[in-house]
């Protein structure tokens, strides 16, 4: 046979192997329910490829831009104790080029107050706050030639903590503000044993922690003499785990998870709500930060934790946008979550 002749037979034997694979294939996924396109949605990279379109461009650490190389200085509120502590390490051993050192102030406690002062005087180039910058920080930045942004990163809240021996169900705002200014003298008063109350706080001026207790819960009052000052939130959980009818206010993760002291419900009206999660638990185990209650606003005392960043167009400015925006990955997001504050994202 020529191969002029072969050509017709040849089509011809293609036409009907097709026809029967293209059969078959309509029988298999048609009578047996399989599906074809599950074979390239399950492959390993059509996987990488949805999990990639399903999450945010800040995926990890190293997607971040515009990070500095350099030496940076940072400090300020002690209730970034935590995120110092946890965070940052995890933040430097990705970006190793991004290093920060830790600055205390001279001649006075860290605060959130301390840390604005020092990056309005240049001793240090990023702040850590739990407290909104103030008018008169804003206006001292502003003569120098630069203004002050606040860049949240966490919330956080507030929580109430007694001895531990002090059998009271939880404390309202009004009754809060009676102990602090010095009207309310003795736990009988607010359902508790015949025992004085002996109130701790740190100083008035140390922050942000201070400042919003005084604006929310005092209404702007000023504390009693009665009220014990004190120097860091450690002293005073020394204090008042030895101190019978001792009553201290603090940043939650600082207080909810400590052995010596117990952490109360309070309320702003006539519901309490307790900073831990339900029920309270006894040593060893630790009390876990009723982080839901802090994220929707039902428990009354939240603050946000933010970095204050100098806008000069500057290294410092560069120095708080990277670090901010690094906080704000989602790792460094899970991470604050593990620390015992909410995240922001």
């Amino acid at each position: 046979m020529t191969q002029k002749n072969e050509t017709p037979a040849l089509i011809a034997s293609l036409l009907i192997t097709g026809g029967l694979i293209g059969g078959g294939i309509w029988w298999f996924t048609n009578r047996s329910g399989f599906n074809l396109t599950q074979i390239n949605n399950s492959s390993p990279q059509s996987t990488a490829t949805n999990n990639a379109n399903s999450q945010t461009s800040n995926t990890d650490w190293s997607s971040v831009q515009n990070v500095p190389s350099g030496i940076f200085n940072y400090g300020g509120s002690t209730s970034w104790a935590p995120i110092r502590l946890s965070v940052d390490s995890a933040l430097q051993a990705a970006r190793p080029e991004f290093r920060l050192r830790y600055i205390d102030p001279a001649g006075s406690a860290a605060s959130s107050t301390s840390g604005i002062r020092m990056l309005i005087d240049g001793q240090i180039q990023v702040a850590q706050s739990s407290r909104p910058v103030m008018t008169q920080e804003q206006q001292e930045a502003q003569q120098k030639g630069f203004s002050l942004r606040e860049i949240p990163i966490a919330i956080d809240g507030l929580a109430i903590a007694v001895n531990p021996s002090l059998n009271i169900p939880g404390l309202t705002f009004d009754q809060l503000r009676g102990i602090y200014t010095g009207q309310l003298t003795n736990w009988k008063q607010v359902g508790g044993t015949d025992l004085p109350i002996t109130p701790f706080s740190r100083d008035a001026k140390s922050g942000g922690t201070v400042e919003l207790f005084i604006e929310q819960v005092l209404n702007k009052q000023s504390f009693a003499p009665s009220v014990q000052i004190v120097s860091t939130t450690t002293e005073a959980l020394r204090k008042l785990g030895s101190t019978p009818g001792g009553i201290y206010f603090a940043s939650a993760p600082e207080v909810v998870p400590q052995c010596t002291v117990r952490p109360i419900p309070i309320s702003r009206g006539s519901q309490f709500v307790s900073p831990y999660q339900e029920p309270l638990a006894t040593c060893p185990t630790r009390n876990q930060l009723n982080t839901g209650a802090f994220q929707d606003g039902t428990y009354p005392l939240t603050r946000n934790l933010s970095v204050i960043v100098k806008q000069n167009n500057g290294t410092e400015q560069k120095a708080g946008e990277a670090y901010a925006n690094l906080l704000l990955s989602a790792p460094a997001q899970d991470a604050i979550a593990k620390a015992g504050f909410v995240r922001i994202r």
